[in-house]
């Protein structure tokens, strides 16, 4: 039996070298690696199941020996050997004494009936956890959840204003100054100046103003992604799930631009870069800082503010703000209000940098849409016709500029 043993030791062994190997490496089983196991397995269930039938019938005890030691066997095939009538009497008849004589030889033994296959037939417990048993029959349940990893939310586009275009290029006129040369005059007491004193001219002051032809180009911003057609035809969800992914970085990029083009190259003169905007620096605190900023911008860019955009974390400091009592200037958590500061909406977006906030008339920027975004699919790529794979190109077209840059303030707020 000691080499039977041995082989069920070196099966197991064999089959935790292969799960060693795959942890090892922090992987799970291959194709191949699975089949091997398996197979292992399945010859160690056999090695075992011959162990268990030596160790029975190694222990078998002649019919006159002790009533306890017969005891041990309960339930086996020794047992129900033992003790049947039939094989007794036959025992008996060859063995009177005990001892079966060395001349005795062919003998065979009645047929003794098995009752339920004890010990020799026993199976193995069905169980759903082993893959080898039910478990091979449980399936997993396609839920049809796809939960992508989520893209900062752009606020920008809401704001300004949107307007179409067919060209390549927009042009648009802008006042650089106006006129202010207004003043009381009073009526004229004379027909003709002689210089005598007292006279009146009554001549009214003469205004003037100048403008400036402004242009922007159409800028393109583009991304596309390769896919072969298998994947297209076989998984239909991921032509949907590749579609908006194009679009939401678009998006994302656009508001990036709006916020942050530096005007080289495609890049678009975004707000931050732009030549005419106004700058309220830091002065003791954030709340007196931005309170001075909404002044500047009604004095020097003659106009009504419409938001604030800040940097979600510097929005955060200005919310946990507290007066001497550590009360919250905001209302704290349970304040459920509109989100304001001096009484002027806030919006948040990630593409403001941290340490300013923007404050405008928002209606003063405008985005003109030549194309608004689209997704195109082709295989003319490369070598990918020849390869069965296509890209998926998303693009849009659009211009971008402030109308009027003096209606924006950047404002530091540290």
């Amino acid at each position: 039996m000691n080499h039977l043993v041995l082989k069920y030791r070196k099966l197991l062994e064999d089959a935790r070298a292969i799960a060693a190997l795959a942890e090892s490496e922090d992987r799970g089983f291959t194709e191949e690696e699975k089949t091997r196991v398996a197979n292992i397995l399945e010859d160690a269930k056999k090695v075992k199941g011959d162990i268990e039938i030596s160790e029975q019938l190694s222990q078998l005890s002649l019919p006159d020996e002790a009533p306890q030691k017969k005891q041990q066997f309960k339930g086996s095939i020794a047992n129900t050997l033992l003790d049947d009538p039939a094989y007794k009497a036959w025992y008996k008849s060859i063995a009177p004494n005990g001892v079966i004589p060395e001349s005795k030889k062919g003998l065979t033994s009645p047929t003794i009936d098995i009752k339920g296959g004890i010990g020799l037939w026993k199976k193995d417990l069905i169980t759903g956890a082993a893959d080898d048993s039910a478990g091979a029959f449980v399936v997993p349940q396609d839920t049809g959840i796809y939960e992508p990893l989520g893209r900062y939310p752009t606020v920008l586009r809401d704001l300004i204003s949107v307007r179409q275009t067919s060209s390549d290029l927009v042009e648009f006129v802008r006042q650089v100054t106006q006129v202010s040369q207004a003043a009381p005059t009073a009526e004229a007491n004379v027909t003709e100046i002689t210089g005598y004193t007292g006279e009146i001219s009554g001549e009214k002051p003469e205004g003037a103003m100048t403008f400036e032809r402004v242009q922007e180009p159409v800028k393109t911003i583009a991304v596309w992604v390769p896919a072969t057609k298998r994947a297209l035809s076989d998984a239909a969800q991921i032509r949907g799930i590749i579609d908006q992914e194009l679009r939401d970085d678009l998006a994302d990029e656009l508001e990036n631009q709006m916020f942050n083009g530096n005007g080289v190259g495609e890049n678009f003169t975004g707000l931050a870069n732009h030549a005419g905007t106004l700058l309220e620096q830091y002065a003791n605190s954030i709340l007196q800082t931005t309170r001075k900023a909404i002044t500047n911008l009604k004095v020097n860019g003659k106009t009504r503010p419409t938001a604030w955009v800040f940097n979600p974390a510097d929005y955060e400091t200005v919310e946990l703000l507290q007066d001497g009592q550590n009360r919250y200037y905001f209302g704290g958590p349970m304040n459920s209000g509109p989100t304001r500061l001096w009484g002027i909406p806030v919006v948040e977006s990630h593409h403001v940098a941290e340490g300013s906030a923007w404050l405008g008339n928002w209606s003063k920027a405008v985005l003109w849409d030549r194309e608004q975004a689209t997704i195109s699919v082709s295989d003319s790529h490369s070598d990918f016709f020849i390869r069965n794979m296509v890209a998926i190109l998303g693009e849009m077209r659009a211009a971008f500029g402030l109308i009027r840059p003096s209606a924006f303030i950047e404002v530091e707020l540290s």
